[in-house]
């Protein structure tokens, strides 16, 4: 059954307007940016103080960093929004908490958006940030031989091609978290007919893949489905989390796993009665607490506090 608490969360964001439904499609999708962003604080509440809070340029890639204290490892983080909308404010409470609770720095990373930035901006941009940090993280107060990263949603679907790509450069790091990672766009999986009337459905999906992959050659290839990778060996140890009510459930369970079958240490846990993009909406949502301290958790225990 669906949270209550799920309910409550939804009714925060603003439905677009017969002006914004009518319009062509890009000026929806203007409406749908602007409408994340004015629910943010409601669905993700107040902001926890922290030590560190800073706006960094990271080559040109604009990031934010958490930090409570110096010399800790870091998590990059890649926010959701189907690579065409979020940004670092749209998961600034998720991780101030991850970097309060679990004592490693947080940067998040303010990608390029799709349709304006198609694949691989998006990729490029988290390569960039990690090449940024090895270089520059000593100066920040940042150990930067300890890193992971994370992302939820299209977040995590960055997070883990850019993961599997550090891994064939033989610069591979530490740990991944993904929080129900969008992984495959034939969104084929049963899950998306089982409950995709729960917030996130078929077209929406094929329509955030075909945005941000608009070369359906490209769509296939491991640097877009991870699920297509031949060998995940090597990959980090992982964490990934999924919701009951959730198309992308079955694609993120399944990417579990492939990454056990290939020896990789896996955690998958799956939050029940919720749904897509919950784990940001900290002021509405106790799952989304939780989720945030798992995340951290699993940070502390994978970076070796």
């Amino acid at each position: 059954m669906l949270h209550p608490q799920v309910n409550a969360a939804a009714a925060l964001r603003r439905r677009p307007s017969a002006e914004e439904l009518a319009a062509d499609p890009y000026t929806r999708l203007l409406g749908a940016r602007a409408a994340m962003e004015e629910s943010n604080e409601a669905e993700t509440g107040p902001a926890l103080p922290l030590p560190v809070v800073a706006d960094l340029d990271a080559d040109g890639v604009p990031c934010r960093l958490y930090a409570t204290r110096t010399g800790t490892p870091v998590l990059v983080y890649l926010h959701g929004g189907g690579w065409c909308y979020g940004s670092i404010e749209t998961v600034d409470r998720f991780c101030r908490r991850v970097a309060d609770r679990s004592g490693c720095a947080v940067v998040s990373v303010g990608y390029r958006l799709a349709p304006e930035h198609v694949f691989p901006a998006a990729v490029e941009d988290a390569e960039t940030v990690l090449s940024y940090l090895r270089k520059e993280g000593g100066g920040l107060g940042l150990d930067t031989a300890r890193l992971a990263i994370g992302g939820d949603s299209a977040g995590g679907q960055i997070a883990t091609v850019t993961a599997r790509r550090q891994r064939d450069a033989a610069t591979p790091l530490d740990f991944q978290a993904l929080i129900y990672p969008a992984l495959d766009p034939l969104t084929s999986a049963e899950s998306y007919d089982e409950v995709g009337e729960y917030g996130l459905d078929r077209a929406s999906m094929k329509l955030a893949w075909e945005t941000y992959v608009p070369d359906p050659a490209l769509r296939l290839t491991p640097d877009v489905t991870p699920l297509a990778v031949a060998d995940l060996s090597g990959m980090p140890s992982t964490l990934i989390i999924t919701a009951e009510y959730d198309a992308l459930r079955d694609e993120g369970a399944d990417y579990a796993d492939a990454l056990i079958a290939a020896g990789v240490p896996v955690v998958h846990t799956r939050y029940m009665g919720v749904n897509h993009g919950f784990a940001r909406k900290l002021a509405t949502i106790d799952a989304a607490r939780a989720a945030a301290d798992q995340v951290a958790s699993a940070l502390r225990s994978a970076l070796c506090f």
